[in-house]
């Protein structure tokens, strides 16, 4: 039903949800189970009942109306602006992990740009299913390619980075037979974490935005860049791999230090293999 809900537009998505919430407080106004399990007398005043369902409903058209605006600017988001976290800049330790779709050009010259863009956004929902179970947050959608930050205590607990993208891995594979079917191509990702310092504030006027600044997110870009010649499609740096609070879940291959654009001493990184190593649970 969410994957449902969420092609549907986001006044069409309020009302369906609204009218859900209206037809179960219906049910509960009804049925007087509050006052039944209170111990309370049962109303016999039609008004009362009325009178509480109306509350009942503008209240729950109301929270709808915050989840789904929190859906589109990122519920995170929307606790740091109204608590105003970052109305001045400060500097946070972050893993920033990039996330890629591998040969995106092909597909957008063999599909064209509308059955393109459907395409990503089935990813994308995909993916988010990951970034949502480990703890994540996705920072922004840049073209074809998806930035997702963890603070340094939670993004160290059990290497959730790692399992995330393993975890869209496993999304984008379950699905691939319907991607099959309706795109003729199944995607496929590559990636790539770094861990630094970086700058987050509140930015603009009219369009305002909490955006992430510093060489960590200009230097997490670039293995990405390497990472189509890896085997495995994924690198992580030295620095990310020292942060974990455990030993990663997955085979860890050495890659020693890879030149990168914009860093003349280049950068320590590892590949990882797909397959967890033996008698670690994924979380």
């Amino acid at each position: 039903m969410r994957a449902w809900l969420g092609g549907l537009s986001f006044t069409a998505s309020l009302t369906v949800r609204s009218a859900i919430y209206a037809a179960i407080i219906m049910v509960i106004q009804f049925s007087q189970s509050g006052e039944i399990i209170a111990g309370l007398p049962l109303e016999t005043s039609s008004q009362n009942f009325w009178s509480g369902f109306i509350i009942s409903a503008v209240i729950s058209v109301l929270m709808n109306l915050g989840f789904g605006i929190a859906n589109i600017i990122g519920p995170r988001a929307l606790l740091n602006f109204i608590s105003g976290r970052y109305h001045t800049p400060v500097e946070e330790k972050r893993f920033v992990l990039f996330v890629d779709i591998a040969g995106s050009t092909g597909l957008a010259e063999r599909l064209g740009g509308i059955a393109i863009h459907r395409l990503l956004d089935r990813t994308f929902r995909l993916l988010t299913v990951a970034v949502v179970d480990h703890r994540g947050e996705v920072l922004n959608y840049v073209g074809d390619e998806v930035i997702v930050t963890w603070p340094e205590r939670g993004g160290a607990i059990d290497c959730r980075p790692l399992r995330c993208f393993v975890a869209m891995r496993d999304e984008l594979s379950r699905a691939s037979s319907q991607f099959e079917r309706e795109f003729g191509a199944a995607p496929r990702i590559r990636g790539s974490l770094h861990f630094g310092p970086v700058i987050v504030g509140e930015i603009g006027d009219v369009k305002r935005a909490i955006v992430f600044n510093g060489d960590v997110m200009n230097t997490a870009a670039r293995p990405e860049e390497l990472s189509r010649n890896v085997d495995g499609g994924f690198l992580a740096s030295r620095a990310a791999m020292e942060r974990f609070s455990s030993a990663p879940p997955f085979a860890v291959r050495d890659l020693g230090r890879l030149p990168i654009r914009g860093r003349a001493d280049g950068i320590d990184v590892v590949g990882i293999d797909a397959q967890p190593l033996p008698n670690l649970a994924l979380a």
